[in-house]
């Protein structure tokens, strides 16, 4: 699939790390997220119910990174992943998330991961 909505740069504000500090001073969390999907029909026929409200996955992100916690970037990332397979009709779905105020010891923009999920084929195991 090469079509894709993108969102980028998102910036929520969280409290996710293994450091203390990180735990209890919320930080900045940059988040992209691309949706892959068919947007033949929606190009066709102009019609928001064809595609994706991309409002919608940029609550579901911020309702995530801003209300829950993990020590990992890499389980955030994981967990917005699934919430937008499970909620919205994409193929597949990447998530890069940075810190920009990641405490290293040096000069550095951010740190930051990225996974991509694919919805599971109908009929396959989980993982398959």
């Amino acid at each position: 699939m090469t079509d894709r909505i993108t969102l980028d740069s998102m910036t929520f504000m969280g409290t996710h790390g293994v450091y203390e500090e990180e735990q209890h001073t919320p930080q900045p969390f940059e988040v992209d997220v691309e949706l892959m999907l068919n947007l033949e029909p929606a190009g066709l026929s102009d019609d928001l119910a064809q595609t994706i409200d991309y409002g919608a996955v940029f609550e579901t992100c911020r309702q995530i990174v801003e209300s829950t916690r993990f020590d990992l970037i890499e389980a955030l990332a994981e967990a917005i992943a699934q919430e937008v397979l499970t909620g919205f009709p994409v193929d597949e779905v990447t998530v890069r998330i940075r810190k920009p105020k990641v405490k290293l010891g040096g000069t550095l923009r951010s740190a930051g991961i990225e996974i991509r999920r694919r919805r599971p084929a109908a009929g396959s195991a989980p993982g398959a």
